[in-house]
């Protein structure tokens, strides 16, 4: 009988192996530790990265009292450094005020605004690789890589008060596939499974950067639109309709087409107060949208708003 320690050891190409002290952590990030989208990572790569509320901003954060373009990071030599960029309320580096240009060393800590904290780093290709797959597995779901629900609920609470706060425009997307059971029950839980993988790329290859898409729940999607009324967010709501319906996908030979309900709701009015009244418009709008037949879209009505 063979005894596996005698087995014929392979020798290893010497590219892949490193050794110890010869990884190079040269490689600049910032991570946040505290705000939203914590564990997130940004490198650094161009001349000037900035940080601002902001959709022109490098990285944007939605947080209180951030500037649309508050603080920069920039490379200067062998050296980076962070510089204020006028905002109202101040950068600190290190519980410290900027005023100018600070170098920064790994593991500086930066805040801005009211509870985002961000972390100066240097990584390798492996703390990179490790940093992404924490933070992936963390915010995502692993099926769809659409945000998960406990991450939705979080960024739509800090959007939804930014949008009262700042009386600024803010919608919520809601759809789930029709007839999913039929699905699962004819082709099986991997064809389920399938569709859904489906329904995300075209979600995915459709939303701006700034949008949220998130996995509610089961065959149940969401998408934080921001700065869209209640208009724009029913003309998007009709465009991933039109486009879930235009895709169809195949699985073990069988093609599968897909119809999606939509619900659509925006903030609006004196009377919209919590968050949670938002998501309820928005579900009530989809089930509505079910209940006429499927394959449409229903926006919630200044009434229904009203009577939460």
């Amino acid at each position: 009988m063979s005894n596996d320690f005698d087995d014929e050891t392979k020798v290893a190409d010497s590219h892949e192996v490193q050794k110890p002290g010869t990884r190079d952590r040269d490689r600049a990030y910032l991570i946040v530790l505290a705000g939203t989208a914590v564990g997130e990572m940004y490198k650094i790569s161009k001349s000037e990265t900035t940080i601002g509320r902001g959709s022109q901003a490098d990285i944007q954060v939605i947080d209180e009292g951030i500037s649309r373009k508050h603080a920069a990071i920039r490379l200067d030599g062998e050296r980076v450094v962070v510089a204020d960029l006028g905002s109202t309320n101040g950068t600190f580096l290190n519980g410290e005020r900027v005023a100018g240009i600070h170098a920064l060393s790994d593991g500086d800590k930066i805040q801005v605004g009211s509870t985002t904290i961000l972390k100066f780093t240097f990584h390798d290709s492996l703390d990179e690789s490790f940093q992404r797959q924490m933070y992936e597995s963390a915010l995502r779901d692993g099926l769809t890589k659409a945000f998960n629900k406990k991450y939705f609920l979080e960024r739509l609470e800090s959007e939804f008060a930014y949008a009262l706060r700042h009386n600024s425009a803010l919608s919520l997307v809601m759809f789930d596939i029709d007839h999913f059971k039929k699905i699962n029950d004819t082709h099986g839980h991997l064809a389920g499974d399938s569709a859904l993988v489906t329904l995300a790329n075209v979600i995915h290859a459709t939303i701006r950067k700034e949008d949220v898409f998130a996995r509610y729940g089961g065959e149940e999607f969401a998408v934080i639109c921001r700065g869209v009324d209640l208009n724009g967010a029913a003309l998007f709501g009709e465009r991933i309709r039109a486009k879930i319906e235009a895709t169809s996908f195949n699985y073990s030979g069988a093609t599968i087409a897909m119809t999606v309900s939509v619900g659509v709701a925006a903030v609006g009015g004196s009377s919209m107060q919590e968050m949670l009244q938002l998501v309820g418009l928005a579900d009530d709008a989809l089930y509505t949208a079910k209940r006429q037949g499927r394959n449409r879209v229903i926006s919630a009505s200044d009434d229904a708003a009203a009577s939460r």
